[in-house]
């Protein structure tokens, strides 16, 4: 019983941490890259994201993540220490590992929603590629 608790905790974490990459990285390509598509397809990720806590849970209470999202003045700051850039991948970073998080511990709760999670990982992997041949400085 003890290890289905920890198990909803660590699927609680690391799928509100994906949702919140993904957000931090939709807002940086739409305001600081003005790519509209882009940030489509990262929302839509963001949301199958969600889809799946739906569909697992009747009702999951995902912590309010709007203090998490970088505001103008976090942005500013980091924009000093660290470009957008880098705040960008690193948030896809952060998304890839929750998502590998996540298909491992539904591999024990629920095979199909461990398969989601790695086509989403998959998705982002591409995603991550094509935003970096396009907007890395080479």
């Amino acid at each position: 019983m003890e290890s289905s608790a920890a198990c909803k905790r660590i699927v609680d974490a690391n799928l509100n941490r994906a949702k919140e990459a993904f957000r931090v990285a939709e807002d940086i390509i739409r305001f600081e890259y003005n790519d509209a598509n882009l940030s489509t397809l990262l929302k839509s990720l963001r949301l199958e994201v969600g889809s799946i806590a739906k569909k697992y849970y009747d009702t999951i209470a995902f912590r309010d993540t709007q203090n998490d999202c970088l505001t103008k003045v976090t942005l500013e700051k980091e924009k000093k220490r660290i470009s957008l850039f880098e705040i960008l991948i690193i948030n896809f970073k952060r998304a890839q590992e929750s998502l590998r998080v996540l298909e491992e511990v539904f591999k024990l709760l629920d095979i199909e929603n461990s398969a989601l999670c790695k086509q989403i990982r998959y998705k982002t992997y591409i995603l991550e590629k094509e935003i970096y041949d396009k907007y890395a400085k080479h």
